[in-house]
């Protein structure tokens, strides 16, 4: 009943930004927590970054300092803002956003956005 999706994926040089977007169908983001996740190929797929609805963060130790969370509720937007970008986080990154509504649990994916970072 939701769905979510990405954008602002691209090829960036290393050292460079980038900032992902995630657009929610409806509004979901002000009532559970939102995240950012990423997949290499061949690796699992690693959290990057929450964001609950009280705007408490988590960032995994890799990208701390470098990337951003955020999210904008009037406007069904999640954000990840990426800077000082290596190769290391070329990655397919994920939107999500989970909690309850009327007592279901739901756990909504975009369809990812490609980042690729040249070496």
């Amino acid at each position: 009943q939701v769905q979510l999706v990405e954008s602002g994926g691209g090829l960036v040089q290393a050292g460079g930004s980038l900032r992902l977007s995630c657009v929610a169908s409806r509004n979901i983001f002000a009532i559970g927590v939102m995240a950012w996740y990423r997949q290499a190929p061949g690796k699992q797929r690693e959290l990057v970054a929450t964001l609950t609805s009280g705007g408490s963060t988590n960032y995994a130790d890799s990208v701390k300092g470098r990337f951003t969370i955020s999210r904008d509720n009037a406007k069904n937007t999640m954000y990840l803002q990426m800077n000082s970008l290596n190769p290391e986080d070329t990655a397919a990154y994920y939107c999500n956003a989970h909690g309850t509504v009327l007592r279901q649990e739901y756990d909504y994916w975009g369809q990812g956005t490609q980042v690729t970072v040249s070496s």
